[in-house]
Formats: structure tokens, C-alpha cells, sequence
């Protein structure tokens, strides 16, 4: 059987999508999608997009990660997934699409500057230690700020956490920090399902900035509720905005630039 795919790149981190709105794949899916994402053997991608219809939005998006594992939400994904969406004919201002976590929205600014909207987070569900800062972006992550960002070893450090007892069973996402200036940092991100380091990660660089807002890193907030951080990756430059509304962080939007790269088939 041979499978349609379409490959896309949002700030280097890089997925397979496939539409399966009028068919199914007839193969167990994990086997499968693990051989898709290597990168010596199959295609090469950090992870699966799923493209199904819905009744309550534009379409479903359902994320795999490269280990064949169904995971959590994924904001680069979801962005090239409102990317997709042009091919899927759908000409709209805002692409409302269901994930796992619920109903996210998405608007195109651009032929590839692509915003999504994520959701809210409740400030009594973000904990903070002495050393680190735990929340969930619509995927749990850990936020551990350091200096000199460029000699930290992501993939060891990043496992040693990764693969504590107290976040073994379900993973953690775990970010390595560097504030570069007001309201700008840097991010590189350890990714559980890949089990390496990622180019970019778009639920991990809106956690890195809301943790440093909870951390009190940065000083300035324009009339003392509203953020706006920019984040440099291996993969390139993301943006965050969100407003902070008495106990929740609200209208988190993470924004950055998509690219199209080819569509193919692959016998399975």
C-alpha cells in the first residue's frame, strides 16, 4: 500500500502529516509511524500528525511522537497543522482545530508566520522550586534556568531528568533557560517521546516564558498583565504573548514561522 505524506518544519522541529479524513491506515500505527520518523530508514520527523474530521471544529489533530507513543498537545505541530490546512481547502481568518487538551484556534499572518492559540493555565497548577519551575503548556514541562546556554549538554542533562523515577511513567519535557535580555531568552529543549533534543519546542519555549514571568526574571509588564517574550531556538525565532488575569494565564499565543517542505509516497 502506498501512503500520501506531507512533511512540514515549524522552527526546525519537523513532523509527518497525514490526512486520513476519508481513509484509514490498516497497519498497526506504532510500529509504523516509528518506522516513518527515522531518519536513516523511513521519512525523518520529530513526530505524526494526524489530520481526522471533526464535529466540533475544523478537523482533529492527533499527535504521535516519534517513539509511535500517542502524546500530548504539540504547538510547532499544531502550528504546521493550521499551515495544512490551506491544502485541506479551507480558506478562513481564524482555523479552529480539537487536540487532546480541547479547541485551539489559528491564524495564518502570512505566506509562513503561523500563530496559535493556546490554553489557559492556572497560576495554582505552576510549581516552583528553588531550582526549576514545573507547569503544563497543554504538555508537561520542566524549566531549569542556566547560564551560558551553549555548554550544556541537552541530551545528557536532559535525561538524567527525563528518566527520574517521579516523571519516568508519563515523561517530562525538560527546557535549559538562558535570560538574554528584557523579555528575550534562549531555549533548547530536551523532548520525551524523541528522547533527544529538538531544534525548537513550542509548548516548551511558552512554559520557559511563563516561568519567567512566575520567577520574576523579567521586570517590565505592560500595565502589569500582559507579556510578550521572544525565544531564540536552534530552529529559529518564536514569539510568546499571553495576559496574566487574576489566576490564570490567558490568550497564550505562540507564533513563528512554517514551512512546507515536500509531499511524497512511501510504500507500507
Amino acid at each position: 500500500m502506498k501512503l500520501n505524506f506531507f512533511k512540514y518544519q515549524g522552527t526546525g522541529n519537523d513532523f509527518i502529516i497525514l490526512d486520513i479524513r476519508k481513509k484509514k491506515i490498516p497497519v498497526y500505527i506504532p510500529d509504523l509511524f516509528t518506522k516513518l520518523c527515522n531518519r536513516n530508514f523511513g521519512i525523518g520527523a520529530d513526530g505524526i500528525i494526524l489530520i481526522k474530521n471533526d464535529s466540533q471544529s475544523n478537523f482533529y489533530m492527533k499527535y504521535y511522537n516519534s517513539d509511535g507513543k500517542e502524546s500530548t498537545m504539540c504547538g510547532n505541530g499544531g502550528r504546521c497543522a493550521i499551515s495544512f490546512s490551506k491544502k485541506l481547502g479551507i480558506k478562513k481568518n481564524k482555523i479552529y482545530f480539537r487536540a487532546i487538551d480541547g479547541i485551539h484556534y489559528g491564524i495564518i499572518k502570512d505566506k509562513n508566520l503561523i500563530c496559535i492559540n493556546l490554553m489557559d493555565i492556572e497560576i495554582n497548577m505552576i510549581k516552583i522550586y528553588p531550582k526549576y519551575i514545573i507547569l503544563n503548556t497543554g504538555s508537561p514541562h520542566y524549566v531549569l534556568f542556566v547560564e551560558n546556554i551553549q555548554k550544556i549538554d541537552v541530551n545528557k542533562e536532559g535525561r538524567k531528568i527525563r528518566f527520574q523515577k517521579s516523571y519516568e511513567e508519563n515523561g517530562v519535557n525538560v527546557n535549559f533557560v538562558e535570560v538574554i535580555g528584557n523579555n528575550m531568552i534562549k531555549v533548547r529543549t530536551y523532548e520525551r517521546g524523541v528522547e533527544k533534543e529538538t531544534l525548537s519546542c513550542g509548548t516548551g519555549v511558552t512554559a520557559s516564558a511563563i516561568a519567567a514571568y512566575e520567577k520574576g526574571v523579567f521586570a517590565y509588564y505592560y500595565n502589569n498583565v500582559y507579556g510578550k517574550v521572544l525565544a531564540y531556538t536552534l530552529g529559529g525565532k518564536l514569539w510568546i504573548s499571553f495576559k496574566k488575569i487574576h489566576d490564570k494565564y490567558k490568550e497564550i499565543n505562540l507564533t513563528g514561522s512554517v514551512k512546507f517542505i515536500f509531499e511524497g509516497y512511501i510504500n507500507i
